[in-house]
């Protein structure tokens, strides 16, 4: 692409994300009549934010392959197809290290947690309804925005492949934790990381998948574990005064783990064609 077209993706996406944020925010709350604080993740709210980023997300696939002549296909894997199966496998592993991942949290750090009390309320079942139907549309639309269009975008500056991937790769990283208002250092490192394992498992598998599926299983998991120990009330997510620390390393080896899996899964599944076409 032309030199300035990254330029406007990495702009305009992620501002274009935050202000449909701030305004579906505001029609929820508005629909709500009350007074809780910004703060605070009632289940209209979260689906305002969530839907937010599906849009956004939707929007960068076309945009981006306008910007780029491509085939709007391309954005989702290439050369191969976006494989649904593999997405679903990638979902049945990961899931099982988030759970350990948020299993070793509790018992090592639980004072980092935002966990109170366990409770069920109407507040509790319609909350775990907005995560069970939205964070895996919130999570394809992070993927879709910032794998599928933002990474590629920067390293169309670079012909050199590898030198191209490892632009997109580390520029795209930032930018996803800063747009989820990361700015306590340790939270900063924390998002540049994940971003960076998102990003990784998106260039080893050559498609979304890995990463879609990582995504999911870590919001929804980790957002289903607050609300049913939020007490019964509503979430209270405020990353701009809660300090990280050191709990934060916590999760590391099982992002590692995932990262892992995936190299291993793709090199294994290449060794089997290569066979397939030697016989």
């Amino acid at each position: 692409m032309s030199w300035w077209k990254p330029l406007v993706a990495l702009i305009v996406l992620p501002v274009s994300m935050i202000l449909l944020q701030i305004v579906l925010f505001q029609v929820a709350a508005m629909i709500e009549g009350d007074q809780a604080p910004p703060n605070t993740l009632t289940p209209l709210r979260m689906l305002a934010v969530n839907l937010s980023v599906t849009i956004t997300g939707l929007l960068a696939v076309p945009f981006i392959a306008w910007l780029a002549k491509a085939p709007w296909r391309t954005i989702l894997s290439y050369p191969r197809r976006f494989d649904r199966r593999r997405l679903l496998r990638y979902l049945g592993v990961t899931l099982l290290l988030i759970a350990g991942g948020n299993a070793t949290v509790a018992v090592l750090a639980p004072e980092s947690t935002t966990w109170t009390t366990f409770g069920i309320t109407g507040t509790t079942i319609t909350l775990l309804a907005v995560v069970v139907l939205t964070i895996p549309l919130q999570s394809l639309g992070e993927e879709l925005m910032f794998r599928g269009a933002i990474m590629p975008a920067i390293a169309s500056w670079v012909r050199p492949v590898l030198p191209a991937l490892v632009i997109g790769v580390v520029v795209s990283s930032p930018v996803f934790a800063l747009v989820h208002f990361a700015f306590d250092p340790w939270q900063l490192a924390y998002y540049i990381f994940i971003g960076l394992c998102f990003a990784t498992m998106a260039v080893i598998s050559r498609g979304l998948e890995a990463s879609i599926a990582l995504h999911i299983a870590n919001n929804g998991l980790t957002f289903i574990l607050n609300v049913v120990f939020a007490g019964g009330g509503a979430l209270v997510l405020d990353r701009a005064t809660v300090p990280g620390g050191p709990h934060l390393l916590i999760p590391v080896p099982f992002m590692l783990a995932a990262v892992g899996t995936v190299w291993w899964y793709e090199r294994r599944r290449s060794a089997v064609r290569s066979a397939t076409r030697g016989h």
